[in-house]
């Protein structure tokens, strides 16, 4: 398969749908680790087209929306001053902090610029030596390795007027704390195959032995999901718990040995927050000590952060896969893409903003369709 159409053949897709079914025997909940990931997966209703038998849970595979709401707040407080310039992509800048967001700091006079690439930023720092330049580092594993060789570059071409503000998250906590909670009902993950082809898979097996949970590295597309949700169900019918990479043509056992490398050298691994969760140990990254200079945190000193999340937001259990979406109170009423409450709504990989999108806006979602795929949103 070379296009990504091929990716979306509606026959394909049946023939893994009917092996799926002929497979499954009990009820199964698998979770998937990737926002985006998610979109495919309402997009295409693809939840709607598995057997009644096996659910998915979205879980906390949104970068923007887990990014917590005092660095957020932090982010508005830094871009707000007079002497910055401050760098996002552009899904931050709707991101509500407490009270306010990038756009808001933006329209009353902060200097705030989307850039598509945290390169772009360096070059900003270089144009204007009498500003401080912030790119507002966030992100899992994916959108690590580029904003540490940003710093890198920086530190080599003796750019001091560039820093970084770091939210970095990694996956493999996060599956960690999932199994922990009481309230936990995943018994496999699909896990996300962009994180792997940057990290390697050498991190899942010791999480799948001691939770005794299947863990499949998948793709994006249609049939990547479906592929992935194929092996899952075999695994967990046989009573089997291992790592399998159904994603092979983006995704090595060691990952990229160059993006680990640098991520190695630039930052180091520390507890981080992650928004609606609460700290998990281990779960992120800072700046290293060699490059702590360019850490905005530290260059800009932001204390008193004090942080109120609206009360009628319950982005945190969608994000730990408690709540479907169109579950909350708030949901397509008081909360839209255009008036979020929290991150899930807003960012183009969360999972509120997904079932918005894609009009699941109902709790009594469509009967689940027959055997046939002839025109389903596969197509």
């Amino acid at each position: 398969m070379k296009y990504i159409e091929e990716f979306q053949d509606p026959d394909l897709a049946e023939r893994l749908l009917d092996d799926i079914r002929a497979t499954v025997t009990r009820p199964w909940a698998l979770m998937e680790v990737c926002g985006g990931q998610t979109h495919t997966i309402i997009r295409h209703g693809i939840d709607q087209l598995l057997p009644e038998e096996v659910e998915l849970i979205h879980g906390p595979g949104c970068p923007v929306c887990v990014t917590p709401l005092e660095v957020i707040d932090k982010a508005l407080e830094i871009a707000s001053r007079p002497d910055v310039i401050f760098c996002s992509f552009g899904d931050m800048l709707r991101v509500p902090g407490t009270g306010r967001d990038l756009f808001q700091v933006r329209g009353t006079g902060g200097d705030v610029r989307v850039v598509y690439s945290p390169l772009d930023a360096l070059r900003v720092a270089q144009q204007n030596p009498d500003r401080q330049v912030v790119f507002f580092g966030i992100g899992f594993e994916t959108t690590a390795p580029p904003n540490a060789m940003t710093v890198y570059q920086a530190r080599k071409l003796g750019i001091r007027n560039f820093s970084l503000l770091v939210s970095h998250v990694r996956v493999p906590p996060a599956i960690e704390a999932i199994m922990q909670s009481p309230d936990c009902r995943v018994q496999a993950f699909l896990a996300a195959g962009h994180v792997c082809s940057v990290m390697g898979m050498d991190e899942y097996p010791g999480l799948a032995e001691r939770f005794g949970v299947p863990i499949v590295v998948t793709g994006f597309e249609p049939l990547d999901i479906l592929e992935g949700v194929r092996r899952t169900v075999r695994q967990l019918e046989r009573g089997e718990h291992t790592v399998d990479n159904a994603y092979p043509r983006a995704v090595r056992p060691e990952g990229n040995p160059a993006a680990r490398a640098m991520l190695d050298d630039v930052f180091e691994v520390t507890d981080r927050a992650w928004r609606g969760i609460g700290v998990i140990p281990d779960s992120g990254w800072r700046l290293s000590s060699r490059y702590r200079d360019y850490d905005a945190e530290h260059r800009f000193a932001v204390d008193g952060i004090t942080t109120r999340e609206p009360a009628a937001c319950r982005s945190g259990e969608v994000l730990q896969g408690l709540l479907k979406p169109h579950e909350c109170e708030a949901f397509g009423t008081t909360c839209t893409p255009r008036s979020p409450l929290g991150a899930t709504m807003v960012s183009s990989e969360g999972a509120c903003a997904a079932y918005y999108l894609y009009r699941r806006l109902e709790l009594n979602t469509p009967a689940r369709p027959a055997a046939s795929l002839e025109g389903s949103p596969v197509v």
